[in-house]
């Protein structure tokens, strides 16, 4: 019998009908041992008996035919211009499928091939067409496709459906039966199909309930690994790790909240008390702030360096850039000096860095902020005791344990603060290992924003810029961002540079503007910025570079140039940066606006989609499911957390329900055996299939 584990370990070329010309494109696409090719699993299945034949398929409407390539030809009858056309036919009658500009049908498409043709039946010249089909290749030239569901598999590094249905049927009969890590009596209670059973109904469905049924059990495997791993690292970095006991006695945190020149929110004081109960515990605390733009954390993130602070301890924020990091410095050091909490700036450009790096060694300086100065060699803490991490999404999973390696002999706590709020059943998978909490309550202080949508040409752009006009006249601010910081001949998106010099000298020629990008020295950004707070600039033409950390409360007025390049999440960030103050407007009603500026006709779906959202809603929690749908997942373990999903079947969103249901299952597995001693299995294949991201929660 093989296991999971073990079938891991067997590489691909062991296939038959694999060798050593698919096996490099095989492992380049991620395919490299033979459980890989039992989980390259159909993306859907064509049920013959359920396909019309052509004669009868009605036009005008949407339709699946199955056929068999008669003809093919190829033909340019102009330059730039290639036809391929493919004449299908089945046992009723034939249709002729037109391919425009793909000349690789043509060799795609040998006589003799069946084929799934899906697309808008028409009739042409008394012919049955379909232009531009979507196509399946079910089986090769001379051996028709048998059975009453075929499956249909992803092409991947070019090797179509009927390939991988070859190398499938190979390997099922050798690889069987096929061991299940998971007791009976589980899969009983949770109505789940054996391993063997599902991975042979995934390829081989006799109905499409089969094939739901094997999807279902292939889903939760895939769900319950992750979170067993998430509960092993939990366990590893916190229940199993002795961490300080902080004091939560009245002190600091009292203090500052009542210097405060408002008062925090009840969604604030909840999360402070949270926060505050986790350092108390004598293990590391590992949280998770969740809040959207402008919510107040870092009032929650002061209230936990202060709750280590009064205890003796050193605190540290690490953000991901200068900009943020001079901004939390600029709002938190008044307040500290005010109570008698001693601060410092460490950045690669901080003016008095050595002296900086000195108090924190000897223990002078209670609170730090810093960018990624802070993890470099050369710099210690004399008593670190808490850790904040800002805009958590931007560092890397080794960072953040740099930054907590920082503390000698003590293992200090954790808060990980995010603006970008994660729908829940994400952080589930991408934060499982993480106590969570969430601000959910705006500032009663905070103005509106509206956000509209304005077409490049014509008097809308014009009409905006009557807008700053207006507002500059107020002594309010206003932001244009761009997309680039220098013109580029491949992207036709404004550049800060060149759109900085036209408004000046066309738009705005009466205003003051300034410019802001990535790319500027550090004092030259330092000097922007400062001026910008100063009210001596009235136009701020910048990139993405303030989407974190620049807080200026006269800010009224935003315009986002070719914002259909932006993702949601940024567009998000961006907008954020409004309505830091009173926000006043001359209608005097307490609103900013906030342009999004593109070309209608040029929006694909899903651009068009992110624009929708953004206008029809400022709540980030909504948008972030939003975001969600319209992107899919990202990566579950690895350093950067982001990029192209870890899951072969599991959709966060789709599949919740089973989602929640493992999660139980693998938390409570971890809580009765917490090294998974008595699961062998489980451990070997959680070890197997999630690889190097997860190795080291196995080490002693």
């Amino acid at each position: 019998m093989s296991s999971l584990a073990y079938l891991s370990r067997q590489p691909v070329e062991l296939v038959k009908g694999v060798g050593d010309r698919m096996g490099p494109k095989l492992r380049e696409a991620g395919i490299e041992s033979v459980a890989d090719i039992l989980l390259h699993v159909p993306r859907r299945y064509i049920d013959r008996s359920l396909i019309a034949p052509m004669a009868e398929v009605p036009l005008d409407v949407e339709a699946t035919v199955v056929g068999t390539v008669e003809k093919v030809s190829l033909r340019r009858p102009r330059r730039g211009l290639t036809i391929v056309e493919a004449i299908v036919r089945d046992d009723t009658a034939f249709v002729v499928a037109t391919f425009f500009n793909q000349p690789f049908r043509e060799r795609q498409l040998p006589e003799g091939t069946e084929v799934a043709l899906s697309g808008k039946m028409q009739r042409f010249r008394g012919r049955l067409q379909m232009k531009a089909p979507a196509i399946d290749v079910l089986a090769k030239s001379g051996h028709r496709a048998t059975g009453r569901i075929v499956p249909v598999y992803p092409t991947v590094a070019g090797i179509v459906s009927w390939r991988f249905e070859r190398m499938i049927d190979n390997a099922l009969p050798r690889a069987r039966p096929i061991d299940d890590p998971l007791p009976e009596n589980l899969l009983d209670r949770l109505d789940l199909l054996d391993r063997d059973t599902a991975i042979a109904a995934i390829h081989q469905p006799e109905s499409s309930a089969d094939s739901d049924a094997a999807r279902r059990r292939l889903v939760f495997d895939e769900l319950f690994r992750l979170e067993v791993a998430l509960a092993l690292q939990k366990r590893r970095q916190v229940d199993d790790q002795e961490g300080i006991a902080h004091s939560v006695e009245a002190g600091l945190v009292e203090t500052y909240l009542e210097t405060l020149p408002f008062a925090p929110t009840n969604a604030q004081l909840r999360v402070i008390a949270e926060v505050r109960a986790d350092m108390a515990r004598p293990h590391p605390m590992h949280r998770l702030l969740q809040g959207d733009v402008g919510s107040g954390k870092t009032v929650v993130a002061m209230a936990a360096l202060l709750t280590g602070v009064q205890g003796g301890y050193q605190g540290a924020v690490m953000a991901p850039t200068e900009v943020l990091a001079e901004q939390h410095y600029l709002n938190l050091a008044p307040m500290a000096g005010r109570i008698g909490v001693r601060m410092g700036l460490l950045t690669a450009s901080a003016p008095d860095r050595e002296a900086v790096i000195a108090g924190l060694a000897d223990g002078t300086i209670d609170v730090v902020v810093g960018t990624h100065a802070l993890i470099q060699d050369g710099v210690h803490f004399e008593r670190l005791g808490i850790a904040v991490v800002d805009e958590q999404h931007r560092f890397g999973v080794h960072q953040r344990v740099q930054l907590k390696e920082k503390a000698v002999d003590l293992q200090p706590d954790l808060l990980i603060m995010t603006a970008t709020p994660i729908p829940r059943t994400f952080s589930m998978t991408l934060y499982g290992d993480l106590e969570q909490s969430k601000l959910d309550e705006m500032p009663a202080h905070r103005p509106d924003v509206v956000t509209e949508l304005v077409q490049p040409g014509g008097g809308g752009l014009e009409a905006v810029y009557d807008h700053i006009r207006s507002q500059a006249a107020l002594g309010h601010q206003s932001y244009v961002v761009c997309p680039l910081v220098e013109d580029s001949a491949k992207l036709a998106a404004a550049s800060a540079t060149a759109e900085h010099e036209r408004l000046q000298a066309k738009v705005f020629p009466d205003l003051r503007l300034g410019l802001l990008h990535g790319q500027m020295r550090p004092d030259e950004k330092r000097d922007v910025m400062t001026r910008f707070r100063d009210g001596e600039i009235d136009v701020l033409v910048c990139t993405t570079v303030i989407e974190v950390g620049v807080d200026v409360a006269a800010t009224t007025v935003m315009v986002i140039e070719d914002a259909d390049r932006f993702g949601l999440s940024q567009l998000h960030q961006l907008r954020g940066r409004l309505a830091r103050g009173s926000g006043e407007d001359p209608d005097g009603g307490g609103v900013c606006r906030c342009y999004l500026v593109a070309d209608a006709e040029g929006l694909t779906d899903e651009g068009e989609a992110r624009l929708g959202a953004m206008v029809s809603s400022n709540d980030g929690f909504r948008l972030a499911e939003a975001d969600l749908e319209i992107r899919g997942a990202g990566t579950v373990f690895g350093e950067t957390q982001a990029g192209a999903t870890d899951l072969r079947l599991a959709d966060v969103l789709r599949d919740h329900e089973l989602l929640v249901v493992a999660r139980h299952e693998a938390f409570a597995l971890v809580a009765r055996d917490p090294h998974l001693t008595g699961h062998p299995d489980v451990e070997a294949e959680v070890r197997a299939m999630l690889g190097d991201g997860v190795e080291w929660l196995f080490l002693s």
